[in-house]
């Protein structure tokens, strides 16, 4: 547990959100959204940003370095999940992601880039914004799940992840696109890959059920298991509690793998011992995030990138927090 993983970042970045809510203009293809009448939108808004708090202390004193910045516009409901529109590799690289609601474009932050070029070795940022104007889309660490070690980015077809995007990002940054269809009970696409499957350093959390094409499941499943991970099955009950939207981070005694508390007590106690073999469970309660469709890892960006110096301590606001 404690060798050092090119899969699993020591450090992510997280906005938190001042004026969260469940954004209707991305339902129409996310089924995992849900809405909560029973509160008012100011309550939402502040239990996401307490949310988001607890999280971002726990995860540093776990050791991972947590960059925080605040969100304090109302334009933005769904900022709270950055992965979807930067994403950074090792030797120093950055990309940037055209995003396929007109509402997320306005996610992009330049003070969140510059703070990486400040704190980080950053070498270049491509950036694939101007991918939008002709309707084309890939929404980042969403979209595609890396596998850093295999060099694999595992993409399920949706209207946010176009195959061009998607095949010119896999040649800027060495990937080999494996893409394939995913479907829900109902039959609907799975608008992000990573809420179907997470890619640790020796396990694969995988709703591979919701495949339909048999051979393309085996082939994904092999893919996995050559690198040597151990594949654990999702079902779309647990699938459907974001199980599969977990993230491993490095952390000071050794790798975690990151969750919901939901996705966290929907696993098996079977599922729950192969994770253990290699990594620390991770949970943290963040109910009213998960209404806006997304969980644990959509609202992590991890950074696979060499720091500039040695940092004083492992909580790193990148924002004035008053604290």
């Amino acid at each position: 547990m404690k060798r050092l993983s090119v899969q699993a970042p020591k450090g992510v970045v997280m906005i938190r959100p001042h004026h969260f809510g469940p954004n209707p203009m991305t339902a129409k293809d996310n089924a995992f959204q849900a809405t909560d009448a029973a509160r008012q939108p100011s309550a939402i808004a502040l239990a996401a940003h307490d949310e988001v708090t607890r999280m971002a202390d726990g995860l540093s004193a776990a050791g991972v370095a947590v960059h925080l910045f605040e969100d304090e516009t109302a334009t933005r409901p769904d900022s709270v999940f950055p992965n979807n529109w930067f994403s950074t590799h090792s030797g120093g690289h950055v990309a940037i992601y055209p995003m396929y609601s007109e509402s997320r474009q306005s996610e992009r932050r330049p003070d969140v880039i510059e703070m990486l070029k400040t704190e980080y070795r950053v070498q270049d940022v491509i950036d694939y914004s101007g991918l939008e104007k002709d309707g084309v889309y890939l929404e980042g660490t969403g979209a595609m799940v890396l596998d850093h070690i295999g060099r694999v980015a595992y993409a399920a077809r949706s209207n946010r992840t176009n195959e061009v995007a998607l095949e010119r990002f896999c040649t800027h940054f060495n990937f080999e696109p494996m893409v394939f269809d995913a479907v829900d009970r109902n039959g609907n696409s799975i608008y992000h890959t990573n809420v179907l499957m997470c890619i640790g350093t020796d396990f694969a959390l995988i709703g591979a059920g919701m495949i339909p094409d048999a051979v393309r499941r085996r082939e994904i499943c092999a893919r996995l298991e050559e690198t040597g991970r151990q594949t654990i099955e999702l079902t779309v009950e647990q699938i459907e509690n974001f199980a599969g939207n977990a993230i491993e981070l490095e952390g000071e005694g050794g790798r975690v793998v990151v969750m919901s508390t939901r996705a966290r007590a929907s696993l098996r106690p079977d599922q729950v011992a192969a994770l253990e073999a290699s990594v620390r469970i991770l949970a943290f309660d963040v109910p009213t995030i998960e209404l806006a469709g997304g969980s644990v890892r959509c609202m992590l960006a991890g950074i696979h990138l060499s720091r500039r110096e040695l940092a004083g301590t492992q909580k790193l606001y990148a924002a004035a927090t008053g604290r």
